[in-house]
């Protein structure tokens, strides 16, 4: 009898830990298959764009509508415009100072109206427009000096040469969708290797650079200007 009774009580023992691996095992199932759905929930919510994220403006140059010209005193007139360009302006924030102006011209577009002219600017007197194909300004510092009015410092590229150069601008349109850059600025062609003359004309050392950059903010809010 003792016997019989131990026999049972061995089998609803061993009844009671198949029943307990077996919840166990459900339960580790369970939450298997659980994982991936919270795996796809995290990495859908990271994909997703924070609220809190700030938007930046975004903006489009229009060269159809914008200029690139030049200008240098001389005993004959030196004036011109150069013809093929490309222009961004970015932010990387709402701040106007976090924007980033970046010019690329190429140099045999040059234009005075004279070929005579054009031949000599894009020679190895000049711009050397054959070894040195593109003059370029890109902005690192922006300081506004008014309500619409900044400095844009920058790295200006010409001949192979880059130096320091400052970029006056105004800013027409503010707060705006559209509107229009006016810059001007002004550099010695001698540091930039450009000793020579023109036969029989007499050229100024000073070379004044004036863009006017028609723009478009395509998306995001508007930059926040200083007061």
């Amino acid at each position: 009898m003792k016997s019989k009774r131990n026999v049972l009580t061995n089998r609803f023992a061993a009844t009671e830990n198949r029943s307990r691996t077996n919840s166990v095992r459900e339960c580790a199932r369970a939450r298997t298959r659980g994982l991936p759905v919270v795996i796809l929930c995290l990495l859908a919510l990271c994909a997703l764009p924070s609220a809190n994220r700030a938007q930046v403006p975004v903006y489009e140059v229009t060269p159809v509508e914008s200029t690139i010209k030049f200008d240098v005193e001389s005993s004959v007139p030196i004036k011109g415009t150069f013809e093929k360009w490309n222009a961004s302006l970015k932010l990387s924030s709402t701040d106007v100072r976090s924007a980033v102006l970046d010019i690329e011209i190429q140099a045999d577009s040059v234009d005075t109206g004279s070929r005579m002219k054009n031949n000599k600017l894009k020679s190895k007197d000049f711009f050397n427009a054959k070894d040195s194909p593109m003059i370029t300004f890109k902005s690192t510092k922006v300081a506004q000096t008014g309500p619409n009015t900044f400095d844009l410092e920058g790295e200006f590229t010409i001949r192979g040469v880059t130096k320091t150069e400052t970029l006056t601008v105004t800013d027409n349109g503010k707060g705006t969708t559209s509107g229009s850059i006016a810059g001007t600025m002004a550099f010695d062609r001698k540091d930039y290797g450009m000793n020579s003359n023109i036969p029989f004309i007499k050229i100024a050392n000073r070379v004044e650079v004036n863009v006017s950059l028609k723009w478009k903010r395509v998306s995001g809010p508007p930059p926040v200007f200083q007061q």
